[in-house]
């Protein structure tokens, strides 16, 4: 069984319907835990460390064989906890980071300013000491819309940031409830999100147990 740790419960349909079509059979648990997402905007992910593996613990007594943590701000520290839980805990956006970290130039774009340096991090990271030309674009107002309910919005502001990068090789969407964007966007240069590479290594580590 692979579990899945969001921060915001509209992933849950998102991955399900990823399930659904790239890995049916795959049996998913959801935990979600908005608090973790706004307890570590305020102090910083190192806060919610042992919220993360508490959070998990009751899952992997029932079985759960890898973790996929879905949310960008806390995917760091959601790794770390592998350690204790005895299982693996991977990131969503460290696939999506592996192949933006061969392109180039890079440009993230997040609607939360937490999500950019750990996006950032991971992508010099994965490029593992090779020249990467990283910039970064904070979306205005977008977050707002997200957490008011205006899922349309949302997504047509960050389509609309992405349409007015020049000078890149590809655009990273930090955040995977970005996602859908990709397609609203007009532009030419690839635009990278996470869920579905990343459900394609948790899906993988989980069956690898």
């Amino acid at each position: 069984m692979l579990t899945l740790l969001h921060t915001s419960p509209v992933h849950v349909p998102v991955f399900d319907a990823l399930r659904d079509t790239e890995h049916p059979g795959l049996a998913l648990r959801h935990v979600v835990d908005e608090s973790l997402l706004t307890r570590a905007r305020a102090e910083g992910p190192e806060s919610v460390a042992q919220d993360i593996a508490a959070a998990l613990a009751p899952a992997v007594a029932e079985g759960t064989t890898a973790v996929l943590c879905t949310c960008s701000t806390i995917g760091e520290v959601a790794e770390k906890t592998s350690a204790v839980l005895g299982v693996p805990v991977l990131r969503v956006d460290r696939p999506m980071a592996a192949a933006a970290a061969a392109a180039g130039r890079v440009v993230v774009v997040a609607a939360l300013e937490s999500t950019l340096e750990p996006t950032a991090a991971l992508i010099r990271q994965e490029a593992a000491g090779r020249p990467v030309d990283l910039r970064m674009v904070l979306v205005e107002g977008a977050w707002e819309r997200f957490e008011a309910g205006d899922r349309d919005a949302y997504l047509d502001m960050v389509a609309a940031a992405v349409d007015g990068v020049t000078g890149a090789d590809v655009v990273v969407l930090a955040q995977a409830s970005m996602a859908d964007a990709a397609d609203r966007t007009t532009c030419a240069i690839p635009v990278f999100s996470s869920p579905r590479p990343g459900l394609n290594a948790a899906a993988a580590a989980a069956a690898a147990i």
